[in-house]
């Protein structure tokens, strides 16, 4: 027996829809409001990278000229290809190995790959919840516990404020490095787990389970507000920080344009690759979460929210930030570029400093670690969902038949990923979430987008993109959004890639560099992501039938494999099989033809 294809133009939506209804593994639940998911994406790409990286890199490469290339590369690559992510999740339903799978059977390994970075990500990235936890329990103190050298963890070399000498350190330095990490030399000395850190961390995955245990319904539910509060303290922080005395300084050391920066490469690739990780292209997230949008929901208005947000945010918290380094700078007497820092440091060593010499330090504290906690769950809930809905879809009858509930089956996946966040809770735990973190974020998440770029807008095709969104929303892409799928976003995302992997430098925390074992770890972290490209190529072209060149033309055939079992869309009965489903298509679109 031999079965036809489906027609590879816009999708049988009314037969996949009776297929949905027929079999409960294939229905699907819907955001109960729209704006549920809006706000659930805003909360996914709005993270703690908005508050430390993006300030940073604006003072580090040209303060306001920066804004040129950052703006340039949203509208040429971070909208783009955020609303190719959001189209594929919402049209095939799906989460991002199914969505992969259907679209470009050849690269569905590309979908696994974002499942599997996106669960080591939730591993580590968690910690930095745990430590806004920390922060957030002491911000209750009176005086803050940072806020002077009087403490039992402190050095004689303890200075209660910012100096130029580097052989002293500054009591919120201290406070970080010796009484939250109780860090070790270096990775070589593991020390012992941190008691206070541990329990936090449980209790960060217990508030991440209550978040997506009853999935679009529960987290519909949370990014109300933890999508939204964190505006209201950014905007009452710059209410205040504006206030103080040299914040203007610091304003304009972060706005003022030095145009002569534009020249340098560097500073083009930085803009792309910030827009690219904060909105989050490649982790899945987004698709994810799409997948339960209603069908025809209208993805641009969401991918345009998400995005402008997202950029707007960053640029808001730009000016809170350098406001108050103003203010540092003007207390203490430093120039402000020696305040500036990226990444965790920033937000808990420098900003701490700060506010510990405003008006009523404990307020602010309070209400910039609860921010931070809000920006945190809504990007780590974000990733978590990206494993349980691609697992969901995947085994939905085994996984069903062994927790019996899909809350208990939450739970499970909670569970496993704290407990595999435990070594960065203990005395060597920042030197693990560092290299983690470098290996992960920066190395393997370029990879996998020009990748997962090649699947959709290549082999699957802009036209097939364009048809599925008129059978979606009644309007096809436009021609601008055609030429970046086509020729923008795989050529800057190439040369983003090919300097990264020019420019890169081993890992280092500070002035401590990993030793070789331990870049060797990281390069394994780095591989549990990339390798299952190839090995999603060799799987689809083994379980194809035909000879070789047959099996690679059904590879890149969209719908080639079945949904349910990953197995052909037809019986395998060999090259009759083919050359009849080849036949049956010849008189609708070739699949050996890439649809651009």
């Amino acid at each position: 027996m031999t079965v036809s294809l489906p027609k590879l133009g816009p999708r049988q939506a009314t037969s996949m829809k009776q297929g949905a209804d027929m079999d409960p593994q294939l229905s699907r639940p819907t955001w109960s409001k729209q704006i549920e998911f809006t706000l659930a994406g805003i909360g996914c790409a709005v993270g703690l990278g908005n508050v430390w990286r993006f300030p940073y890199l604006c003072y580090r490469s040209g303060g306001g000229a920066f804004l040129v290339p950052y703006l340039l590369m949203l509208v040429v690559l971070g909208i783009p290809l955020l609303y190719m992510e959001l189209t594929v999740g919402q049209y095939t339903r799906r989460g991002p190995v199914h969505a992969l799978a259907t679209v470009c059977p050849l690269f569905k390994g590309v979908g696994i790959a974002s499942v599997a970075i996106a669960f080591i990500m939730c591993t580590y990235y968690n910690v930095i919840i745990t430590w806004a936890l920390f922060y957030l329990f002491h911000s209750f103190q009176s005086p803050l516990p940072w806020q002077s050298c009087n403490n039992t963890w402190n050095t004689p070399n303890c200075s209660d404020h910012a100096t130029n000498s580097s052989f002293t350190s500054t009591a919120s330095q201290e406070f970080f490095q010796y009484e939250m990490l109780e860090q070790t030399s270096g990775v070589e000395e593991t020390g012992t787990l941190r008691w206070q850190l541990f329990l936090i961390l449980l209790l960060a995955w217990i508030l991440i389970y209550f978040c997506i245990f009853k999935g679009v319904k529960s987290t519909g539910k949370v990014v109300y507000f933890t999508a939204l509060f964190p505006y209201v303290i950014l905007i009452a922080l710059l209410i205040n920080n504006v206030q103080l005395p040299g914040a203007l300084e610091g304003i304009n050391f972060f706005i003022l344009p030095e145009w002569d920066k534009l020249l340098s490469v560097d500073v083009w690739v930085n803009a792309a690759a910030q827009i690219f990780n904060s909105i989050g292209i490649g982790f899945g997230s987004l698709m994810a979460m799409s997948s339960y949008n209603n069908f025809n929901n209208n993805v641009l208005k969401d991918t345009l929210t998400i995005a402008i947000i997202n950029s707007l945010t960053s640029i808001l918290a730009g000016f809170v930030i350098f406001s108050a380094f103003g203010y540092m700078s003007h207390l203490q007497g430093i120039p402000v570029n020696q305040l500036a820092v990226d990444g965790p440091g920033l937000v808990f060593v420098v900003y701490p400093q700060a506010f510990a010499n405003m008006p009523a330090p404990q307020v602010w504290a309070v209400l910039f670690f609860f921010m931070l906690l809000c920006l945190g769950l809504d990007s780590e809930f974000a990733m978590a969902e990206v494993m349980v809905t691609s697992l969901m879809d995947e085994y939905f009858k085994q996984v069903i038949g062994i927790f019996k509930r899909k809350e208990l089956f939450v739970l499970a996946i909670c569970a496993i990923a704290f407990l595999l966040g435990i070594p960065c809770v203990m005395q060597v735990g920042i030197y693990v979430f560092q290299l983690m973190d470098h290996y992960t974020a920066i190395v393997s998440i370029m990879f996998l987008a020009l990748f997962e770029i090649i699947a959709i807008c290549w082999l699957y095709g802009v036209k097939r993109l364009s048809a599925n969104l008129v059978e979606m929303t009644g309007k096809g892409a436009n021609i601008f959004f055609r030429v970046c799928w086509l020729i923008v976003a795989p050529v800057l995302v190439a040369v983003i890639l090919i300097f990264s992997i020019i420019q890169f430098k081993p890992a280092r925390y500070e002035d401590y560099v990993f030793p070789p074992w331990a870049q060797g770890v990281g390069w394994v972290i780095a591989l549990g992501s990339i390798i299952w490209i190839p090995l999603g190529i060799i799987h689809t072209l083994w379980v194809l039938p035909g000879s070789p060149m047959q099996k690679l033309k059904l590879s890149i055939t969209p719908y080639a494999l079945d949904e349910e079992s990953k197995m052909p869309y037809y019986e395998r009965g060999g090259t009759q099989v083919v050359e009849t489903i080849s036949s049956s298509m010849r008189s609708t679109e070739k699949p050996t033809e890439t649809n651009f």
